[in-house]
């Protein structure tokens, strides 16, 4: 018992130092937000936190996991900046969505989060600066694109500032945890598209009724003793339901992809993406000769997906995401190039490539 106390006494005096070390760095983080208040220059650099998070993952040789360590330093980061004003973050909501779950991984617990009913109420928070970032989901590994938030860049100004990639898991939540209680089931059509070969194994004839989210379905079942949600792990604990039973996905490499909507791009950080979105004449051939444009300057296409444009029948608008800053040479080059083919081209951002 000596030793291990002893032992606990060292971890004491190192947690001491932490603490003081955290103070020691927020009053840092004071001047450097005065300075900035000064020069009129944002308080939120997210380029700044990149580099910071980069630089310790690095720096670490010793045991303590990598991934925890980002999540420790981006509430440090949250919370730093919440210290004059917390950072506005509108998502698809309600409260618990995956979308929220994401937003939060990525700005960190100190953030304010504004609750949106639709994509296009997030985009409209950050246009009417009532936020100052929006998060939306784009796509999921085995469903595909969100539709609707390709849609919505047609029209929109904003800015593509940054991509997060999220795990997803999905759970069948119920009030009592029990199978034999469940009469119907709710969720978010693409939760339970990837859910489908389960649920038809275990509840063959039970209705799933469609609802607006995850989150939405977890607060519906949250009243109903006869009704099941699939959610996540989140909504579990926010709407106080049992699991009936957890990991319920088909595939359990299972990512949706998220954007972050903003004014303004990202600067260049070296490993970034672009993502445009253009019309072409209606000709043969047509697309074949834009996309020889990316190939002849060495431009890597990551994603190419199509929607018919709403202005005219038959008209299609192509978005596509490249691995390359906009800010490259070659990338501006393409750009040009592809602009003369084109009945219309806008650029939609540049940011930083998710891990």
């Amino acid at each position: 018992m000596a030793e291990l106390d002893k032992l606990r006494e060292g971890i004491d005096k190192i947690d001491s130092q932490i603490l003081r070390l955290l103070n020691k760095r927020t009053e840092i983080v004071l001047k450097i937000r005065k300075a900035k208040k000064q020069k009129h220059i944002s308080p939120h650099s997210p380029e700044r936190e990149r580099e910071i998070l980069e630089r310790l993952s690095k720096a670490n040789k010793g045991r303590f996991p990598n991934d925890v360590l980002k999540t420790i330093y981006r509430e440090i980061l949250s919370a730093s900046l919440s210290l004059e004003q917390p950072l506005k973050v509108a998502y698809l909501g309600p409260s618990a969505t995956f979308t929220h779950l994401a937003a939060k991984r990525n700005f960190g617990s100190s953030a304010e989060y504004l609750p949106e009913s639709t994509i296009r109420d997030v985009f409209e928070a950050v246009v009417r600066g009532n936020a100052r970032y929006g998060v939306v989901p784009i796509e999921n590994s085995t469903e595909g694109v969100v539709n609707y938030t390709l849609d919505m860049f047609m029209d929109s100004e904003l800015k593509i500032a940054s991509e997060i990639m999220l795990a997803i898991s999905h759970n069948l939540l119920s009030k009592t945890g029990k199978t034999a209680d469940i009469k119907k089931i709710y969720s978010y059509p693409q939760a339970t598209a990837q859910c489908r070969g389960w649920l038809k194994a275990n509840f063959p004839v039970i209705p799933i009724v469609e609802e607006l989210s995850t989150a939405a379905a977890a607060k519906r079942v949250s009243k109903d003793p006869s009704a099941a949600a699939v959610a996540s792990e989140l909504a579990a604990s926010v709407y106080k339901l049992k699991f009936v039973k957890r990991g319920i996905e088909d595939y359990k490499s299972n990512f949706t992809r998220f954007l972050v909507i903003a004014k303004n791009s990202s600067p260049k950080t070296g490993k970034d993406k672009t993502s445009i979105m253009f019309s072409v004449k209606d000709r043969p051939g047509a697309l074949y000769t834009i996309l020889r444009h990316f190939a002849k300057n060495k431009i890597n296409l990551t994603k190419i997906e199509s929607r018919p444009s709403k202005r005219k029948a038959w008209e299609y608008i192509f978005f596509v995401d490249m691995a390359v800053h906009i800010t490259e040479k070659n990338t501006k080059k393409a750009i040009e190039e592809v602009k003369k083919e084109c009945l219309y081209l806008k650029v939609l951002g540049s940011y930083p490539s998710a891990e």
